[in-house]
């Protein structure tokens, strides 16, 4: 099953989704909908609202709550994207301007808000105290994630224990909460609900871990940005961490120099080292080490179609090229 395929099976519903985020962006205030339409509209894999219909498939649901939280998870990860480009200076995401170059950062921190305050308007019109408890906690931890990767730029000493619990916060926090409002919003077992959020928890991480292989192999017309962002910025990622571990002395060194000073001068040398070294296939291997976790952790769910395109797309997560 391709992601078009998988895609395919909740169509209609990512349709109804799309016409929820259309209506829900709507604002008075003419840049408000510049801002959000624009970001919104970007090419997205829109990946964490088709887990929210998938786990809901999975769980039989018939009502229609899950477009308008596909939507809500959405536009809580579109604020996440705003602030993030804005911290890290970006000034590409999938393969155009980002908003703040686009607009500026005024504009996208003040859209960013927006897009957060009207995700909860519409997780309180769902009526569900679970619903609003689970996604205001993962937007806490997202928050929190954001604080620690800026804590951890240009600090060399950042070990795998401590980059994991930011990709932990920063990313799976969201793929978690996702897959578990699929069960929630059915009226899943306990046991189900926490099923589904280790699977979102554990595809989320291996989403993040190929997202950073891919900052130093990717092709940039496939991945929509720059490589080496990471490096320029200063984040120590998996890769650089498996390097000044495993690495010869002369690349431990080169890779701390590189985190410590940010920038691109020293990309070519850090790239060498980090394919020489073998990080990549750590990395990867580690990607594929949370997938197998992922499927693991919903081997008791019923089969169904909606079963198989959810193990289908930690398969997807790994394999990718973008």
């Amino acid at each position: 099953m391709t992601l078009e395929q998988l895609y395919a099976l909740i169509g209609p519903d990512m349709k109804a989704v799309d016409a929820v985020i259309r209506d829900r962006l709507h604002s008075d205030v003419v840049l408000v909908r510049q801002v959000a339409e624009y970001i919104i509209n970007s090419g997205g894999k829109r990946m964490r609202p088709a887990l929210v219909l998938l786990a809901a498939g999975a769980m039989g649901y018939q009502g229609k709550h899950h477009h308008e939280l596909a939507a809500v998870v959405e536009f809580i990860h579109t604020a996440t994207l705003l602030h993030d480009d804005v911290v890290d200076e970006s000034a590409l995401r999938r393969g155009r301007d980002t908003a703040n170059a686009a607009f500026g950062n005024a504009a996208s921190v003040l859209v960013g808000d927006f897009l957060y305050s009207r995700a909860f308007q519409m997780m309180v019109s769902v009526n569900n105290m679970r619903v609003m408890q689970v996604l205001s906690d993962a937007t806490n931890i997202i928050a929190e994630g954001e604080v620690l990767q800026l804590m951890n730029c240009h600090d060399a000493d950042v070990d795998e224990a401590r980059y994991m619990q930011v990709i932990h916060y920063k990313t799976a926090k969201l793929f978690e909460a996702a897959a578990q409002l699929g069960a929630i919003i059915a009226g899943a077992e306990p046991a189900t609900e926490e099923a589904l959020a280790r699977y979102g928890m554990h595809l989320g991480t291996a989403f993040q871990l190929v997202d950073d292989v891919l900052d130093y192999s990717g092709q940039e017309a496939d991945t929509g940005k720059h490589l080496g962002d990471d490096l320029a910025e200063g984040k120590p990622t998996l890769p650089l961490i498996y390097v000044m571990q495993h690495g010869s002395e002369a690349q431990a060194a080169c890779v701390r120099k590189a985190i410590e000073e940010g920038g691109r001068d020293d990309f070519p040398a850090v790239l060498e080292a980090i394919h020489q070294s073998g990080a990549l296939g750590h990395a990867r291997a580690r990607a594929a080490q949370e997938a197998q976790l992922a499927r693991d952790a919903i081997s008791s769910l019923g089969d169904s179609i909606f079963k198989k395109a959810l193990l289908q797309l930690s398969l997807f997560a790994v394999e990718r090229n973008h």
